[in-house]
This record gives C-alpha cells, structure tokens and sequence, in this order.
C-alpha cells in the first residue's frame, strides 16, 4: 500500500510565489512598466523577484529613482553597482533638477520627502508609465496596510483611498484610461521580517548602513539622526557618536537610525523579530507630522 506524500511549501516560497505572478501579470496587462528602485532593502528584494520573474530573459522594463539630493552614499554606491550588475536602464527624476526649473520649491523644514510627489508625476507623464513597482508593505503605515495590490491613480496620479478595485482569488484588474496609472505593491503581504528572512536564504548584498556601525549623531524627538551635509544639529543640540545602524533609508534629513548591535543577517533578524515598532514609526521624521502624513502624502500622489 502506497503512502501519499503531503507536499508542504515554505511561508517565504509563498511569498515569494505570489510576488512572482503579480509581477507576471502586470508585464502580461500593462504596457510601460517602471521598478522603483532607491537601493533599499525592498527595492533589492523586488529586484531580486523581477530577476526570478523572468529568468533567463533580462528583466523587462527599467528602473527609476526619484532622487531627492539628500542621500546616503552607501546607497548611491549600492544601487549603481546593482544596476551595472544586471544591466538595467537606470532612469533618475531628480529634485534638485526640478528646484532649479521652478518644479517645485525648497520646503522651510529642508525635507525634500513631500516634494518627490510633482517629480515623480512628471517622471511619469514623461515616460508615459502605466505601472509603477513600489516596494511598500501593508505592515509599514496604516495608510499603506489598507491600499490594494493593484493600486489605481487617475490622470493627476491621486489615490483615493475610498474608491479601491477588488481583489478577490488574487485576480487583478489593471484597466486603465491613457494618463491613468496602476501602482504596484508586489510585497504587500511581506512583513519586515519576512523580508529579512529572504535576504538572508537569498544571499543578497545590502548598502552597509543596514548594519551596525559608528556614527556621530544626535537626538532629536526620541530619534537619532546623523550629521550630515543634509542635517545640522540646532544649538542646543550636542553630536556624540554612537552604534547604529538604519531600519529604512529615505532623504537623509528625516530619516533616522537605532541603536543596535547587530552586525549580521542573523543579529538584525532577531532584533526584528523582537521589536514591537514598525520601522517607519521608529525612523521616518516626516510620518510624525500627522496621524495622517502618510495617506495624505499618497491622496497627493505619493508611493
């Protein structure tokens, strides 16, 4: 008598399986699709699944930044090398280019996370993209754990949050009028652990601020921001140098690290794992403006 085998699949195969049939769909329905990529860890990730999307064809669509100006060079060096790795078109919508033609203006605070909005709209006029890859998760803002897969914006490149698709037995509906676009969130289902955990069965490489390190810095608002050409310390303010290492990287203005020790995969994942504050709520200045900084930065057009 034959005894039947009970076929198990991974939690992260599951993930990873699911973010490989969105990307699939969206390159099998949409016309101009766009990965962004900043070179943070789920931008590496997404890459990562878009390699294994199309294997052994070269990924079919380019990537873009929206750079702000105000980065940390580790991930400028990061990203560039991933991108010459793999042979990729690189596409750069830049701020301080759009402060110069009067796109936009310098905010008073010196965070230029607002105004990456009209940058990246225009970027997407330009190009005519019609589907943008974000990298967001449904754990990271409130905002964000309530946007669908399929993301739909209308012809400004407006979210509105109580006008979403359905999206029932993961079926996707990517119609669309010229000018309209479809944001995607292939990781909306992953957690930060999870991706973590994926980095590491994955082998990938990381900007080394993802790890701890010495840094001078100082403590602003609970959080420890570094001194930098983008932020300057306030009078009252004293820099001393301390181990850290960065949860999320965005513009280094506003964009905090944590103190951690841990230098490894495996340290930051049982540092993850034991942390009970999302790495937005811990690092990200601009999201404290307002309870609703986020989802109106998105109503705007935001990722």
């Amino acid at each position: 008598m034959s005894q039947t085998q009970t076929y198990r699949v991974s939690h992260l195969d599951a993930l990873e399986a699911e973010s490989v049939f969105i990307m699939r769909e969206v390159v099998a329905e949409l016309e101009r699709p766009v990965l962004l990529f900043s070179g943070g860890k789920d931008s590496i990730v997404m890459l990562r699944l878009a390699e294994k999307a199309f294997a052994p064809a070269r990924i079919p669509f380019p990537v873009m930044h929206i750079d702000t100006g105000h980065n940390f060079p580790e991930v400028l060096e990061y990203r560039d090398g991933r991108v010459a790795e793999l042979g990729l078109q690189l596409l750069v919508a830049s701020v301080p280019e759009a402060l110069q033609a009067g796109l936009v203006r310098e905010p008073a605070d010196g965070s230029r996370n607002r105004i990456q909005t009209p940058v990246l709209l225009a970027a997407v006029e330009k190009y005519r993209f019609d589907a943008l890859f974000g990298g967001a998760r449904r754990d990271e803002e409130k905002a964000r754990a309530k946007e669908r897969v399929f993301s739909f914006r209308d012809d400004f490149g407006q979210w509105d949050p109580k006008n979403q698709r359905p999206e029932l037995w993961g079926l996707y509906n990517g119609r669309h009028h010229q000018g309209e676009s479809i944001r995607i969130f292939p990781l909306s289902n992953w957690t930060e652990l999870d991706v973590w955990h994926y980095i590491a069965r994955e082998g990938l490489s990381l900007p080394e601020i993802y790890y701890a390190h010495q840094r001078e810095v100082v403590e602003r608002d609970g959080m420890l921001y570094a001194v930098n050409e983008f932020f300057t310390p306030r009078a009252d303010e004293t820099p001393f140098t301390e181990t850290v290492r960065y949860r999320t990287v965005g513009d280094a203005s506003c964009t905090a690290a944590v103190r951690s020790d841990a230098d490894t995969v495996q340290k930051v994942i049982d540092e993850v794992g034991a942390t009970r504050i999302t790495e937005r709520g811990a690092t990200r200045g601009d999201d404290r403006v307002s309870e609703a900084a986020m989802e109106d930065r998105k109503r705007e057009g935001y990722f």
